[in-house]
């Protein structure tokens, strides 16, 4: 029969220091494990990540339930030897933490549940947020501030939580948010005159020792809403990364924080403008310089080719001068530009008779196999490029060579 590991932290208090003893020495995908008679060690399971500590002098990296009553402890070095009694104990902080975040879901939960007959549908506590997963079509900001206010004078009236350990017949006789379908006994949490809640993970002993709970995002995904929160140390870090950023992007427009936001709608409402205004000189501009590559192009039979190569010039300049050039008349426009150490190309042809039979795909064809990069278009119009800026000479030399 399997050893059945008692578990201290079900027990009022949550012991963090231990001894217990090491009924056998195992692996588990590859590391040292060891299975104890009694542990407070929390197993990864119900959407709460594992405890971890120390075991003497080894750290115990994970927590793992394999089956009902057998809990292993994966360590970083060689396990212990059966029988041996062990000094353990979790790390106080990660524990902590996760008590918050587990009972603040508690009561976030019952919050929506309570307000909007939202029932939590899914649960999972991440490094920096947690979520849950909530069957409401219309989370709003005005609800999600109700359940969010809700939440946190529950918390700030610091009520008690109790563990009632039942069979699935007293569980019936109880005001139960969400049924359980375990058999045999069941845990569940009582937060006082607030929820009642069947759960397997640790948990505050008061409502206050959560601190804070906010809500960070909502998304929308069907018919739930996905709401991610942070509760106690992690709300004040989110806090404090918030405030950092609101305060330092004011600091960069000379405001104070509060003011930040309307400031920088209008700045973004006049950079449009000025975007606007840029297009609109770039295509004056365009429409001169193409005009003058136009004129300074070889003459041809019956077309002018133009063959430039600039500096620092992004992609869609490049096409937009291409495309200023053959309006200008009869012409064949092989444009390149060294854009970072990067080809790029803009190959265009006029609609006149005299260059129907230049293919501008196949031109670029040509030039990319000489910048080790690839591009496409139509036989009017073709753009690309490559990483090897440097082959740029001789990609022009070879689109030239084939225009006739």
């Amino acid at each position: 029969m399997p050893h059945v590991t008692e578990r201290l932290y079900f027990e009022p208090g949550h012991a963090l220091t231990f001894r217990a003893r090491v009924v056998e020495a195992a692996t588990h995908d590859g590391r040292p494990a060891v299975l104890l008679d009694r542990t407070s060690f929390y197993p990864t399971g119900g959407g709460q990540p594992n405890d971890t500590g120390r075991l003497d002098d080894a750290r115990v990296i994970d927590v793992v339930e394999e089956v009902e009553g057998r809990i292993l402890h994966v360590l970083d070095r060689a396990s212990p030897a059966d029988g041996r009694e062990v000094d353990c104990e979790v790390d106080a902080v990660r524990r902590c933490d996760h008590m918050q975040q587990h009972t603040g879901q508690h009561i976030l939960s019952a919050a929506f549940e309570r307000l909007f007959d939202a029932e939590t549908k899914g649960f999972r506590m991440g490094a920096g947020t947690s979520e849950i997963d909530v069957e409401l079509e219309d989370p709003t900001g005005e609800r999600i501030c109700e359940a969010e206010s809700l939440a946190n004078s529950i918390v700030f009236s610091d009520l008690a939580l109790r563990v009632h350990t039942v069979d699935r017949e007293g569980a019936t006789r109880l005001p139960l948010r969400k049924q359980s379908d375990r058999d045999g006994e069941l845990r569940v949490i009582e937060i006082d005159g607030f929820d009642w809640s069947p759960c397997g993970g640790t948990h505050a002993q008061r409502t206050g020792e959560v601190g804070l709970i906010a809500i960070a995002s909502v998304e929308r995904a069907k018919r739930m809403a996905r709401v991610s929160f942070a509760c106690g140390g992690r709300a004040l870090a989110e806090y404090r990364r918030a405030n950092r950023t609101a305060v330092e992007t004011a600091r960069l427009f000379s405001t104070g924080r509060d003011d930040a936001p309307p400031l920088v709608g209008r700045l973004m409402e006049e950079n449009k403008s000025l975007k606007r205004r840029v297009r609109e000189l770039a295509e004056i501009a365009s429409e001169v310089e193409g005009r003058r590559c136009f004129e300074a192009g070889e003459q041809r039979d019956g077309f002018r080719l133009v063959v430039c190569e600039f500096s620092d010039r992004p992609a869609d300049e490049i096409r937009l001068l291409a495309h200023k050039i053959v309006a200008s008349g009869p012409s064949v426009a092989l444009l390149a530009s060294n854009d970072g150490g990067v080809a790029r190309f803009a190959f265009a042809r006029s609609a006149s008779d005299s260059v129907a039979g230049v293919d501008c795909g196949a031109l670029l064809r040509a030039a990319c196999d000489a910048v080790g990069g690839r591009g496409g278009g139509k036989p009017e119009l073709a753009q690309g490029g490559g990483p090897d800026a440097g082959g740029i000479p001789a990609a022009l030399d070879a689109a030239r060579s084939m225009v006739k």
